[in-house]
């Protein structure tokens, strides 16, 4: 009766913005998730590509217990330990200089929008404010990363969008160098398209478009909120592909689940930003730069959750495509990097997601036919064996 009612309550008092399934999820440990009623379900969506460590890792655990006995919030007008600290682990392990910090991907997104135009603006052009990105893409909800999402099931309703956004193709150099005018001040893209299907660009794409941005003076942004923090088997996507941004942006599984974002620069680009440019009230607060701290130290310890999450996308990627071999009618596509792979079917996903929770499977659809897999980086051949064969026992169902 309790999760009937609570589950009443949901919809009474929810605005109904998701397409939520009926359970209540209460506890979780490494892989595995609980319903209210008890059922255990194995989580191959590990919150959308946030819970990098699994369910409350104990690292990430006591980081936030530590620090919540000690001090939970305190204004960005003073400076704030765990923020520094964390800054310049950040720092050290990419191309940046700067780091600010605010709530969620798409608040970094929005900053690295207003950077790029305010940097074209003081150092380039006062002409140079729009910005290029890619068809298919996925950027944030609030109004200026929806208008640079590339797809257009997101802004319906909401017009008229901000003006200064383009898209073009994603992977077409030729289009992209084709967009650019005058008033061009920056070119933002995901390294992989996640929330479009896990698509996977050729692997001089990006470093093409690095050297286009660089003949035309131009900021390279890329959106690392679903593929950075060792997602693709380092800690940076673009480290695959020889192509450092100006900005990056991070969230999902910088913080293992508290809401944390990160836009990190070049000292060059933060220049543009003084006091009062931008700001952010819960950005970087103690709390939740505690539990990133913790979430990056055990990332980098010894380079071992790379080699993990290398391998085990490997492992994933062979085993689905056996299963394609058995389903060639059903499974179009296996496509991925690391530990983000996505499995294009030729149906709609959604009955095949259903299917695989009522078995205790957690999985994830996107762009409507195509199963988006992003496990925490911890999962073993185990996890995916026992993922493969409640997959493997719902497809022979539908074919």
């Amino acid at each position: 009766m309790e999760i009937k009612k609570l589950l009443e309550d949901s919809g009474h008092y929810l605005v109904n913005t998701y397409n939520r399934f009926p359970i209540i999820l209460r506890k979780g440990r490494g892989m595995k998730v609980w319903g209210a009623d008890g059922k255990e379900y194995l989580d191959f969506v590990g919150g959308i590509a946030v819970n990098v460590l699994g369910h409350c890792h104990p690292k990430v655990v006591v980081a936030i217990q530590k620090q919540a006995q000690r001090l939970i919030h305190v204004s960005n007008l003073y400076h704030i330990e765990p923020q520094i600290k964390l800054a310049k682990l950040l720092v050290e392990h990419s191309f940046t200089d700067k780091v600010f910090f605010c709530n969620s991907g798409a608040e970094a997104n929005e900053a690295a929008i207003k950077l790029a135009r305010k940097y074209a603006k003081e150092h380039l052009d006062k002409d140079k404010f729009e910005i290029i990105t890619a068809v298919n893409s996925f950027h944030g909800r609030t109004l200026a990363t929806v208008t640079a999402t590339g797809q257009e099931k997101f802004q319906k309703g909401f017009e008229p969008l901000v003006p200064g956004f383009k898209h073009t193709a994603f992977n077409d150099i030729s289009a992209l160098e084709s967009a650019i005018t005058q008033n061009t001040c920056a070119v933002m893209l995901e390294p992989l398209q996640g929330e479009g299907g896990v698509k996977i660009p050729d692997s001089d794409y990006l470093k093409k478009v690095r050297d286009l941005c660089n003949k035309h003076e131009l900021l390279l942004i890329l959106d690392e909120v679903q593929t950075g923090m060792g997602r693709t088997g380092k800690l940076f996507a673009y480290e695959h592909f020889n192509a450092a941004p100006d900005i990056v942006t991070l969230a999902k599984g910088l913080g293992s689940g508290v809401p944390i974002g990160a836009m990190l620069t070049t000292d060059k680009a933060a220049s543009a930003f003084v006091p009062g440019s931008h700001a952010s009230t819960f950005g970087g607060n103690p709390l939740v730069c505690a539990a990133a701290i913790a979430t990056m130290e055990t990332i980098l310890e010894d380079g071992f959750m790379f080699d993990q999450c290398t391998r085990m996308g490997e492992y994933l990627r062979k085993e689905l495509r056996s299963l394609q071999k058995e389903y060639p009618a059903v499974i179009a596509d296996i496509r991925g990097m690391g530990l983000l792979v996505g499995m294009e079917i030729t149906m709609d996903g959604s009955s095949i997601v259903k299917a695989c929770m009522e078995k205790g499977l957690l999985l994830n659809c996107t762009a409507g036919n195509v199963l988006r897999f992003t496990p925490p980086l911890i999962v073993h051949e185990r996890d995916i064996d026992s993922m493969l064969d409640i997959l493997d026992e719902v497809l022979s169902n539908v074919t």
